[in-house]
């Protein structure tokens, strides 16, 4: 695995962002304002947007009110899942052969991408949202009010 840092964080970086502000309405979140508040060219992230909808992470709508909501609850949304749908597809093609290396370089290697695993797949957007919150971040969005008994 052992992932491109820039793409991985811009991932979990645009669902977060796209969670925080759509609220728990899931209204349209524009991939300009997304980009603007990361400080970001809309036109470097755009491949990220398009391989997390494809992905089904998130759902786009077209047209000039469009924008990008969620593919699914936070909850189910997993650090794992949106790294994986960014992976280089391209592992490394020549695997070091010198004795140290095989040895020692590469089993460590595999070790920390097992755990990098591990770790990603308990984490979910949910999760970082309870972050956002602890952090005093406030949601613009408003869950609006239901008097349903």
């Amino acid at each position: 695995m052992l992932l491109r840092r820039d793409r991985a964080l811009t991932a979990v970086a645009i669902m977060l962002d796209i969670a925080f502000h759509a609220g728990r309405t899931g209204e349209l979140v524009s991939g300009a304002d997304v980009a603007e508040r990361m400080g970001a060219a809309r036109r470097g992230v755009e491949p990220v947007f398009q391989a997390l909808s494809r992905a089904g992470l998130l759902d786009s709508v077209r047209g000039p009110r469009g924008g990008y909501r969620l593919g699914r609850r936070p909850r189910e949304l997993r650090l794992s899942d949106i790294v994986a749908c960014v992976r280089e597809d391209a592992e490394p093609s020549a695997e070091l052969t010198g004795r140290l290396q095989a040895a020692v370089v590469m089993p460590l290697w595999r070790e920390m991408d097992a755990e990098l695993r591990n770790r990603l797949a308990g984490v979910t957007i949910e999760d970082l949202l309870k972050r956002a919150q602890a952090a005093g971040l406030r949601r613009a969005a408003v869950e609006p009010l239901n008097f349903a008994i």
